[in-house]
């Protein structure tokens, strides 16, 4: 049975203007109203353990399996293509979702080349930590320093993150050791890699759905 439609600030997906640097990509504050993420919020897992779950693999209360399916939907998918002047019909999707972040994570990198385009929507409350610029995504102008950035990206609020994954795509944080919800949304190559990678993540969606989060 589908969930009950969700409202996300599509319009202002519509309407933010593309940037540029370091790479091109669209950050749209409040993509998920204040009072639809306090539901989303609520209906989201405990989770005790680090590393990206598949969505498949967790027990989601009905708004935040709503607003999955919103983001896997036809609408977020035309909104971007538009927005980046990409043909995304028919790209296979993969989505997870980080609760823990751990001393290890956040290391600057580029994302798999799977992957043609990374979609993050952080849904984590102000607190000082961000404050502190803990946890808070910077993209990055090369691979040798996390100093090096031109925008930084505090992961609260319902924020929308989007870029298209290319090889000059460095990002990281620094790091943040506690509760930091964030969804991954991608949308994929037709390549070999691709499909290897989705084999992966439809078999950690069955190994975590045996374990607890």
């Amino acid at each position: 049975m589908a969930s009950e439609p969700i409202t996300l600030d599509y319009a202002a997906l519509g309407e933010k203007p593309v940037a540029t640097d370091p790479f091109a990509h669209l950050v749209v504050p409040r993509f998920v109203p204040p009072a639809v993420l306090e539901g989303v919020v609520a209906d989201l897992p405990p989770m005790s353990r680090g590393g990206s779950f598949p969505l498949g693999s967790l027990r989601l209360g009905p708004r935040a399996a709503a607003l999955a399916e919103a983001l896997e939907g036809p609408r977020l998918r035309e909104a971007i293509a538009a927005r980046f002047g990409l043909d995304l019909e028919g790209a296979a999707t993969m989505i997870t979702l980080r609760g823990i972040s751990r001393e290890r994570d956040g290391q600057i990198h580029c994302d798999s080349t799977a992957k043609r385009v990374t979609v993050l929507l952080y849904l984590n409350p102000s607190t000082a930590a961000w404050a502190r610029h803990e946890g808070c995504l910077r993209l990055l102008r090369g691979p040798g320093d996390l100093e090096n950035y031109a925008v930084e990206v505090p992961p609260v609020d319902g924020t929308l993150l989007v870029f298209p994954n290319t090889a000059q795509a460095w990002h990281g944080h620094k790091t943040f050791v506690g509760q930091r919800y964030v969804v991954q949304l991608n949308y994929m190559t037709g390549g070999a890699a691709a499909r290897a990678e989705l084999r992966r993540h439809r078999l950690s969606a069955l190994v975590k759905r045996l374990t607890p989060v």
